[in-house]
């Protein structure tokens, strides 16, 4: 029995590093897709990102589709490092691999349900950038905004409560009960509790860009490090001290101030 839990162990793990390696690869060569085709240049010296437009004869639903797809594969490659743990411990509990992975499902379908209501919004608010110069020339400084809320918001205890659950991992959303329903609706629950923790991280990364890698990248690092390491939430109050500092800059020069 031990020989075979530890072998679901790996298993899982196994899984998990596929998943991440996928979900990685996809993101980096849809980004050099994106970064060859460019963007394009606004009023107020910024660029808007070719991940909110229609190519030549897509259509819509095309572009939702291939959005959506990359929103997944991005939230894999960005939140399996932290979630891996929480399946782990899920998984001793219940003794399952496939509970473990439909947990997982759960949790991946709340990214995409979030993703599917991005897209629109983002889309709409392209358009209208594209439609009114003032409204986009006044982008860089809204970003600085979003920046600098996004940083405050981590430094309240709101963000400290949801981040105390998400470190409990399965001991806050993940159930014992040992069966299919029980497991996807566990995942749903991490899911949405995650995603709370994370809004943050997630307004910083669609106000300074969806499709950027260097973003992708520091936000990753802050979420694993903030849920999984001793210190994560010195290290959630110094990444929200960052974030005021830098929308500060952002919003300063985006209204021209410097």
């Amino acid at each position: 029995m031990p020989g075979g839990r530890s072998g679901s162990q790996l298993a899982l793990q196994g899984v998990a590093a596929l998943l991440f390696a996928a979900g990685t690869s996809l993101t980096l060569l849809q980004c050099a897709a994106m970064a060859a085709m460019g963007g394009r240049g606004m009023p107020g010296g910024w660029t808007m990102s070719m991940a909110w437009m229609r190519m030549p004869g897509q259509s819509w639903g095309s572009a939702f589709g291939s959005f959506l797809a990359m929103w997944v594969a991005m939230m894999v490659a960005m939140m399996l490092p932290s979630l891996l743990p929480a399946l782990r411990r899920y998984q001793a509990r219940v003794g399952r691999l496939d509970l473990a992975l439909r947990a997982g499902l759960g949790y991946f379908a709340v990214s995409a349900v979030l993703g599917a209501a991005v897209f629109p919004l983002g889309a709409a608010l392209a358009a209208l950038q594209l439609h009114w110069p003032h409204l986009a020339r006044a982008a860089p400084a809204a970003t600085g905004l979003v920046v600098l809320a996004a940083g405050i918001l981590q430094l309240t205890r709101w963000k400290a409560q949801h981040l105390a659950r998400c470190r409990e991992g399965a001991g806050c959303c993940l159930t014992s009960a040992a069966d299919p329903r029980s497991a996807w609706r566990s995942g749903v629950r991490l899911g949405l509790q995650c995603s709370c923790c994370c809004g943050p991280h997630t307004a910083v990364l669609l106000a300074v860009g969806v499709m950027d890698v260097r973003a992708m990248f520091a936000v990753a690092v802050v979420i694993t490090a903030e849920r999984l390491l001793g210190a994560g939430p010195r290290i959630a109050r110094g990444a929200g001290a960052v974030a005021v500092g830098v929308g500060m800059v952002i919003f300063a020069q985006g209204a021209g101030f410097f």
